[in-house]
C-alpha cells in the first residue's frame, strides 16, 4: 500500500481564500494524496487572557493571532469542490464539536491535532462519526496515546491511524523520533505514520516510510518567509514535490521484502557466479586436482558444477579429454 501523503495547508492561507485555493493546486501539482486545512474558533481554543506564546516570537496575544487565522466555514464547500476537481482528497482538522459537524459532510477522514488528543469529549465526538480517524500524538506519553485510542475504540470506531509527531516548530532532525512510528504501530496494533515538522523535506518522511509509515503529513506554504506561525517551518511548493518524489522512490527501493533472484540479476547471476572449470587441457584418465581445475566465474562460457562440489571431485579422474576453460560436469568425471 502506498503511503498517503497529506499536504498540511493548515492556516497558511493567511485568511485569504484565493491563497487557500492556490494551496490546493500546489498540493495536487506536487502529487500529494490530500490537502488539509484547519477549522477553529479562537474562543474555543484559548481564553482572551492566555498571553503571548514565547516560541512564536510575536508579542501579540495568542488569542488574537488565532482569531486572525480563523477560516470561515463558508470556505469548506468550494475548497472541497476544488479538491474533487483536482483529484485530491480534502481534509480538515476541526478543533471543536461544532466545527467537526460542519466539516463532516465534506471529508472521508477526520484529523485530530496533537493538543486535542487529551480532549476526550472531542475525540469521542470525532470517532462517533464513523470515519477514519488520523490522530497526531505530539507531546504525548504512550499511556496518553493509549487512553485516546481507548476513547476512539469505545465510540465503536476501529479505523484509526496514529501519527508520530514532535510538537516543536521546526523540529530539529535529532528530535523527530521517527522510530516511534513503529512503536505506535506495535503498541496499539494500528497503522501508523508521521506528522513531520522538521524543515528538511526529505529525511524524516523517507525514514518514516522505510519504517512502515502509511501516512506522512507535512506543512506547506506558498512562501516560508510569509508572516504567521506556520510558514517558517513549512515546505514550499518545489520542496513538497521533492518530498513526494522521495517518498515514492523510497517505496520503490523497499521492494516487497521477498529474498529471491530478481529478473534484473539474471544476466550477472549466470555471468559472474563461480563454477568449476578446467584450468588447462586435461586428458582422459588424468587425476583432477588444483593444478588443472579451478573455481572461476564462467562469463559467457558454459557453466559447470557449483563450487560446493569441488571437494568431492578432487582426486577423481577425467572421463574424457577436456579442453581448457571448460565447465566441468558430472559427465566429465569417471566413476
Amino acid at each position: 500500500m502506498s503511503c498517503y501523503i497529506i499536504a498540511e495547508a493548515g492556516s497558511n492561507h493567511c485568511g485569504n481564500r484565493d491563497v487557500a485555493h492556490r494551496l490546493v493546486d500546489v498540493a495536487a501539482d506536487a502529487g500529494a494524496d490530500a490537502v488539509k486545512f484547519q477549522l477553529f474558533k479562537a474562543e474555543e481554543l484559548y481564553p482572551r487572557s492566555a498571553g503571548a506564546s514565547d516560541y512564536l516570537g510575536d508579542p501579540r496575544s495568542i488569542y488574537d493571532i488565532i482569531r486572525d487565522l480563523e477560516m470561515p466555514a463558508s470556505w469548506l464547500e468550494p475548497l472541497a469542490r476544488h479538491c474533487a476537481d483536482r483529484g485530491i482528497d480534502f481534509l480538515v482538522s476541526a478543533f471543536d464539536e461544532q466545527s467537526v459537524d460542519a466539516v463532516d459532510p465534506f471529508v472521508a477522514s477526520h484529523k485530530i491535532a496533537s493538543y486535542e488528543m487529551t480532549h476526550h469529549p472531542l475525540v469521542r465526538h470525532v470517532a462517533a462519526k464513523g470515519k477514519r480517524v488520523l490522530l497526531s500524538t505530539g507531546t504525548a506519553s504512550l499511556d496518553e496515546v493509549g487512553a485516546a485510542v481507548d476513547v476512539v475504540r469505545g465510540a465503536g470506531n476501529d479505523d484509526l491511524v496514529l501519527l508520530q509527531c514532535t510538537a516543536s516548530y521546526p523540529t530539529p532532525l535529532d528530535q523527530a523520533n521517527v522510530r516511534a512510528v513503529r512503536t505506535l504501530a506495535d503498541a496499539f496494533g494500528v497503522p501508523a505514520g508521521l506528522s513531520d515538522h522538521t524543515r528538511d523535506p526529505i529525511t524524516a518522511p523517507a525514514a518514516a516510510v522505510a519504517l512502515g509509515a502509511v501516512v506522512v503529513e507535512k506543512h506547506v506554504t506558498l512562501d516560508n518567509k510569509l508572516p504567521g506561525p506556520d510558514h517558517a517551518f513549512a515546505v514550499e511548493p518545489a520542496e513538497l514535490a521533492a518530498m513526494v518524489r522521495a517518498i515514492r522512490a523510497t517505496e520503490r527501493v523497499l521492494g516487497d521484502g521477498r529474498k529471491v533472484p530478481l529478473p534484473v540479476e539474471r544476466e550477472l547471476r549466470a555471468f559472474a557466479r563461480r563454477t568449476i572449470m578446467t584450468r588447462r587441457p586435461i586428458r582422459a584418465g588424468e587425476v583432477l586436482d588444483r593444478s588443472n581445475v579451478a573455481v572461476l566465474r564462467c562469463g559467457k562460457r558454459q557453466p559447470g558444477l557449483p563450487p560446493a562440489a569441488l571437494p568431492a571431485i578432487l582426486g577423481r579422474r577425467a572421463a574424457r579429454d577436456l579442453p581448457a576453460e571448460t565447465g566441468l560436469t558430472d559427465a566429465d568425471i569417471a566413476d
